[in-house]
């Protein structure tokens, strides 16, 4: 799933624009904007920045963020301003895009997609969500609550296959055929295994995605 910072204090109005955008289908974070900003991008490697401060012009790391890491990785960075802090951007910080208040996250999403798709060549709109549970098939990722789970490559397929058809039976023959192939010579045994293993990581007190569905096979629940 494509990440994102925002940098910003941790208010009422950057916690529900992050909910929004997590709505949207993003993995979203806040961290504060202080000297040890530039240090935390480095290392969440975030696929955009979102900036929400006042006085954007004086700070030095702004500036080494939007223009020194930008041009190393290419970070692309949004500001959010109010009309009071337009007069803050100027032609050497090289943001992306600016939104001024009050801000929208509908509308921050749809710009960030278009960022998004402009910078790394891709499309957002890939996603089959669940709940907390995103299958990313753009990246061929699985995140819960906003966490990602490592899978192996049949047990993605796996969850991939039943997500896309929720609510769909599939005995355990049906989904060798779909996942494995008309070739694979092992058993419906290997079904079940599959399954426990995605259980194990994706299932727990309070999330139940793939139900058994007795004497037939397996679903993956509608909501």
């Amino acid at each position: 799933m494509l990440k994102l910072l925002i940098m910003a204090d941790e208010t009422e109005q950057i916690r529900e624009l992050r909910s929004g955008l997590i709505d949207s289908g993003f993995i979203c974070s806040i961290i504060p904007g202080d000297e040890n900003a530039v240090e935390q991008v480095t290392e969440k490697a975030p696929d955009l920045v979102l900036i929400a401060m006042e006085g954007l012009s004086d700070c030095s790391w702004v500036r080494h963020l939007t223009c020194g890491v930008k041009q190393e990785g290419h970070i692309p960075v949004v500001a959010l301003l109010s009309v009071e802090a337009l007069g803050s951007i100027d032609s050497a910080m090289t943001i992306d895009d600016f939104v001024v208040e009050p801000w929208d996250a509908i509308e921050i999403a749809v710009r960030i997609k278009r960022i998004l798709r402009r910078t790394y060549n891709i499309d957002n709109g890939e996603l089959i969500r669940c709940g907390d549970l995103v299958v990313d098939l753009a990246r061929c990722e699985v995140c819960l609550n906003e966490q990602l789970i490592p899978l192996t490559f049949k047990e993605y397929e796996l969850l991939r296959f039943l997500a896309s058809n929720k609510g769909r039976v599939f005995t355990r023959d049906a989904l060798l055929n779909k996942v494995w192939g008309y070739d694979y010579f092992g058993g419906d045994r290997t079904v079940d295994v599959h399954i426990r293993r995605l259980r194990s990581k994706i299932d727990d007190s309070t999330h139940t995605f793939i139900e058994t569905v007795r004497n037939i096979g397996y679903k993956f629940k509608e909501s």
